[in-house]
């Protein structure tokens, strides 16, 4: 089922005027624009409709109802009369590679007496071309290189590390100029101990490295005779190498000699050896295809419109699909100029240039029985354009009846929604009722607007079968107002205090305490503590007595005393509060430990009721059962009521500001809802925690399946706490491991994780105790965590930072990260524009203040009128800010 943005919905649903007020409480005018309620009045009651294809791959299975020939004569004139209202629109970015041949060429040439000898390596491409070149000696065991002797080293060389040389190759003079060479001499005497000299080429305009078929060029300078193979380093005469090249990235073919040098018997061929090596330099050029749809209003049929800004000859191959299944079908006439059949199985139209020559465009008009229209692109050079690997899929927009009786039944509802929110808005919005009213009055009319906003909302939700994606408007939350009250200020970095082995000393509320300045000097904001409570596990998460705070951390006057000591230097606490399920402290009459002691001496009503495991009396679960203790049912109002209750204990006898809520893929998020009401919490974040998409063992791309699940328990919960993006940790985790940093962007160009869709919800993390430590169920890629830490740390959500890696090697690298974040005023709502997200490299700007790289593959921030300064950079990642 495709996703549809929540602004879709309100179209076809509520109809909701943008609602805008100004807050002013800074000399600047700010805008809020609430939770994307951002739609207007339709003209005429056209309804807008954008619905995220699903790009599935299709064979092409059609049933043929055009000749095989189909002429101009065909072609029908389009209806002028096209309604000037689009129902449809997307933007899709294109990629093609450019491909430019050329040559690698290596020369060998003698002096006069034969000792001292020269490499020249030079290529034909244009580029900012440098040699990474280094040498092995004689006595070298293995293939690492060596830095050349100082003599050996051209003068405008630079030293990389302690291994290699780069120069860059100049400009040479040659009598065609229209075949430009750039080269590189180094000069060598037989005489010395260098066995071989290694190098590759490096174009530093496109960080592109060309080597010869995954390995090092390679030139030996020495042989070694059979007798000698014992006697490894015994030098003998120097010889010319036999053609052992190698490189990553050349796309060429066998090597080849020029024709005098093939003649042994050629006394220059003694002194002068050459040889070619074909290379393909690939360069990716962006493109965007523009696709919309228009209907006409005489006959009711569709009109899709391609524009594309490829300058080059494009054909349409295409078809559409009359039902849900995308199967290719050839519609009936009329068609587009330039159309013909192929093979019985599609439509191919070349689309028509525009004036100037910058790009081309067609029209393809479709009768209103047309479900879905099917297409990929065909360039002059038989390329083949295709959407993530599928075929392009856009769905036809059908306004159903079922969109016309919701609007009916729920317009009368909704509309009392909407003129509340309008005079909660213009009970703040005016100057003269902002300074009369308190902070604490203008805080609470906020919260009211959130929580109408999320009323109306869940009435669209309940009315279809599509699930929202959620958008968000950019809210400033510098201001001292409180947006929500569980998603703390927006500026929140947040801390996991603890790892799997931390209860091992019985004092570590005691040992953190002493840790607690360090930690606000590092920059964080809130901590996430362990579960306090009594438990079967040392871990905590097997709880039993909920009002016994004697765990193996520590005791409840340690605890306190942490607590206070964060609090002194403006830190706040989240409590790891763990009520999906609860360890009994005795045995039913059949032996199943089932009824529980303590001050919750609830008996087997309170655990539900289909969990074999442990015969609960209570009702089904509403969510996934935890079978290895007894699962809480949430649905009888006195568990509700007790846990309420013990929350709020919590809050006023520990001092913890909000709640880390453990496994809650166990129970409604309703509940949750209630929870969060009771004991109004400063921040929260739940673990929704279930399997992302594979296919064959590979992670799919379109993780939207997944993230969704996570969007609906927050939507559950009306917002009311945000929700740890496991989606992203995913996704960053296999585009890092793999070098495939296309992953992260969706294909809408957004961040892929529920970062992309809820941004002000999502918790980003890349380690915690369950995937790392000491259990490693889901181990980020070892040495490449800081790539993982540069991308949530300049990401919008709240970023999450692990114990185990700010107490690493990591922690200067994590601080400067942090500071920067800080600095820039990154927040959970900031803006992402992705720049780049290709096989080796992801790009992307923050609210144009920061920008940032992750990947081996070369990236630089424009600069225009935006001048940017480097600000931190580590192990294939870098970050700028905005000068």
């Amino acid at each position: 089922m495709a996703t549809v943005p929540l602004g879709t919905h309100l179209h076809h649903y509520c109809r909701l005027e943008i609602l805008k007020f100004n807050t002013d409480f800074k000399k600047s005018t700010h805008s809020l624009c609430y939770t994307n309620i951002r739609t207007s009045m339709l003209n005429n009651g056209a309804k807008s409709c954008h619905f995220r294809p699903s790009y599935d791959s299709r064979v092409l299975n059609t049933t043929v109802r055009a000749s095989a020939n189909i002429s101009r004569s065909d072609t029908a004139l389009l209806d002028a009369s096209i309604s000037d209202d689009v129902i449809f629109r997307e933007i899709f970015p294109l990629q093609r590679i450019h491909k430019v041949e050329g040559k690698i060429t290596i020369r060998l040439d003698c002096s006069n007496n034969e000792e001292n000898w020269q490499l020249t390596v030079g290529c034909n491409l244009p580029g900012k071309w440098v040699l990474h070149w280094g040498v092995n000696y004689v006595n070298d065991i293995g293939s690492e290189w060596d830095q050349p002797p100082v003599d050996m080293r051209p003068s405008d060389s630079i030293t990389i590390k302690d291994y290699a040389i780069e120069t860059p190759l100049k400009k040479s003079s040659t009598k065609d100029e229209a075949d430009t060479l750039y080269e590189v001499k180094i000069a060598f005497n037989t005489k010395s101990s260098i066995a071989a000299i290694n190098f590759v080429l490096k174009d530093e305009e496109t960080e592109s490295w060309y080597q010869y078929r995954g390995r090092d060029f390679k030139v030996p300078l020495v042989n070694f005779s059979d007798e000698n193979d014992n006697a490894v380093g015994n030098k003998q005469e120097f010889a010319v190498w036999p053609g052992q090249f190698s490189s990553m990235m050349i796309q060429s073919e066998d090597t080849y000699s020029e024709d005098e040098n093939k003649n042994g018997n050629s006394k220059e061929s003694e002194k002068s050896f050459y040889e070619e090596h074909p290379i393909v330099q690939e360069t990716v050029v962006e493109n965007s295809m523009d696709v919309y749809i228009k209907k006409c209003s005489k006959t009711s049929n569709y009109l899709v419109n391609i524009e594309t800004d490829i300058p080059d000859d494009v054909i349409v191959h295409w078809g559409i699909s009359k039902d849900d299944s995308k199967k290719w079908e050839i519609p009936s006439g009329p068609y587009p100029a330039n159309t013909y059949l192929f093979k019985n199985k599609a439509l191919r139209t070349q689309l028509q240039h525009k004036e100037g020559g910058n790009g081309c465009y067609g029209l393809f008009p479709l009768d209103e029985e047309t479900a879905g229209f099917l297409f990929v692109l065909k360039l002059k050079d038989n390329t083949w354009i295709n959407y993530m690997g599928s075929d392009f899929y856009i769905p036809i927009p059908k306004e159903s009846e079922q969109d016309r009786e919701v609007d009916e039944e729920d317009t009368a509802y909704t509309n009392e929604i909407i003129n509340e929110i309008r005079h909660l808005v213009s009970g703040i919005s005016s100057e003269a009722n902002r300074k009369t009213k308190s902070k604490e009055a203008q805080e609470t009319i906020l919260q009211e607007i959130e929580k109408l906003a999320a009323e109306a909302y869940a009435i669209f939700r309940s009315s279809v079968q599509t699930s929202p994606e959620i958008t968000e408007e950019v809210v400033d939350v510098e201001s001292t107002v409180k947006i929500s009250s569980a998603t703390g200020s927006g500026f929140e970095i947040l801390f996991q205090g603890f790892n799997w082995e931390s209860n091992k000393s019985g004092k570590w509320y005691v040992e953190l305490e002493e840790k607690v300045a360090e930690l606000a000097s590092l920059g964080f904001t809130v901590v996430w503590l362990p579960p306090p409570t009594e438990s079967i596990s040392p871990e905590g998460y097997m709880p039993r007595d909920l009002y016994n705070l004697n765990s193996r951390y520590g005791n409840a006057d340690e605890l306190k005393s942490l607590v206070k000591k964060f609090h002194k230097v403006g830190i706040r606490v989240l409590g790891d509060a763990v009520i999906n399920h609860r360890c009994a402290h005795y045995q039913n009459q059949n032996g199943i430990w089932n009824i529980f002691g303590g001050l919750l001496n609830w008996d087997d009503r309170a655990v539900v009721g289909d969990d074999p495991h442990f015969q609960g009396r209570g009702n089904k679960s509403s969510g996934d059962n935890f079978h290895a203790a007894p699962n809480i049912d949430h649905s009888q109002e006195f568990v509700r009521k007790d846990l309420s209750e013990w929350l709020c204990w919590l809050r006023k006898e520990i001092g913890y500001d909000g709640w880390r809520l453990d496994f809650v893929r166990g129970f409604w998020g309703g509940y949750v809802k209630e929870y969060m009401e009771a004991s109004e919490p400063y921040f929260s974040v739940g673990e929704y925690w279930d399997s992302l998409s594979y296919t064959y063992g590979e992670m799919d791309h379109n993780q939207d399946a997944h993230r969704q699940r996570i969007i609906d328990w927050i939507n559950d919960a009306n917002g009311t706490a945000g929700a740890f993006d496991v989606t992203t940790k995913g996704i960053l985790h296999s585009a890092i491991e793999r070098c495939e940093y296309w992953r992260l962007s969706d294909s809408k160009g957004k961040p892929p994780g529920v970062v992309g869709w809820w941004p002000s919800r999502a918790v980003t993390f890349i380690e915690n105790h369950d995937t790392g430590s000491t259990q490693g169920h889901w181990r980020f890629p070892g040495g490449k965590e800081m790539q993982g830490y540069a991308y949530i740390l300049t990401h919008p959500g709240t970023p999450t930072v692990f114990y185990d890696h700010i107490f690493s090697r990591y922690k200067s690298e994590i601080s400067a990260l942090i500071s920067l974040r800080k600095r820039n005023k990154i927040q959970c709502r900031s803006t992402v524009r992705i720049n780049k997200a290709e096989r080796d490299v992801y790009a992307a700007i923050i609210d144009e203040k920061v920008a940032m790289k992750i990947g081996p593959g070369h990236y630089e921030p424009q600069s225009g009128s935006q001048k940017w300064s480097l600000a931190v950079q580590g192990n294939d990642y870098k970050v700028w800010e905005a000068s």
